[in-house]
């Protein structure tokens, strides 16, 4: 597709763009791909910066063609109003909850913690029940996030209801009826599966959990391992945002 076309000239970069809006506008609109119309609004997003087209075009797909990264897309501009008036968290819940049923991984993890409350300003009614399937469908899919969020769920409990619950003081809780007990086994489970998907918070945890024999046997040996590998991730996400800051000034 881009044979032909030099793409230091100015001229020929344009009409490469353009061409490209073509492509994509064919095979949504009259081939009907559902992969092209998603990467149309793609193209609309972050060629044409036209949030409102790239909106209707993911919804178009989500809704009508059942492609699951376009419910994702077409969710998160629900939720924080982009190509919109403003944003709206219960609206946008049933776009996630069909980009998980179609299959998106992502769509499962913002369904999950939007029925779990995870968000202080998200007005959506609590479901627990229904907010930990989303998440644990999300992590069987190997979703790091997702995992590392049940982790905490089972570290410190889920408890029914939060005005004499007390997540620092585990102690004072013998009276609180918990929706999700805290379980350390399960805490440490996930907090392994969320390391081994390269998440370092939950490389961190599992490298304490082993120091302290919390949820598993004690292990200086495997502390240390997975010690090591959080420091590991955090030099290889330092290095990352450095290149990303030097290809900014570069771009300037």
């Amino acid at each position: 597709m881009a044979f032909g076309f030099d793409f230091k000239r100015e001229e020929e970069v344009k009409e490469y763009i353009e061409n490209l809006g073509i492509e994509y506008r064919f095979g949504c609109f009259k081939e009907k791909k559902p992969q092209v119309c998603h990467l149309l609004g793609d193209y609309l997003e972050s060629i044409k910066r036209d949030f409102e087209k790239a909106g209707k075009v993911y919804r178009s797909n989500c809704l009508d063609h059942n492609y699951g990264k376009s419910c994702l897309k077409i969710g998160n501009y629900t939720l924080i109003g982009k190509g919109l008036l403003t944003g709206d968290a219960e609206a946008a819940l049933p776009y996630f909850e069909k980009g998980c049923e179609l299959g998106d991984p992502t769509s499962c993890l913002h369904a999950g913690l939007l029925l779990a409350g995870a968000g202080p300003n998200f007005k959506v009614k609590k479901d627990i029940p229904r907010g930990y399937n989303y998440l644990k469908k999300s992590c069987d899919a190997d979703d790091d996030k997702a995992c590392q969020y049940l982790s905490g769920m089972y570290l410190v409990g889920v408890p029914r209801d939060y005005k004499n619950f007390n997540p620092h003081k585990p102690e004072e809780n013998k009276n609180v009826d918990f929706l999700i007990k805290p379980n350390p086994k399960e805490a440490f489970k996930f907090a392994l599966k969320a390391c081994e998907c390269g998440n370092i918070y939950a490389c961190a945890n599992v490298s304490m959990m082993y120091n302290k024999g919390d949820g598993v046997e004690k292990n200086p040996e495997l502390a240390e391992k997975y010690k090591t590998i959080t420091l590991e991730l955090q030099k290889a996400s330092e290095l990352t945002k450095e290149l990303k800051f030097q290809q900014g000034l570069e771009n300037k």
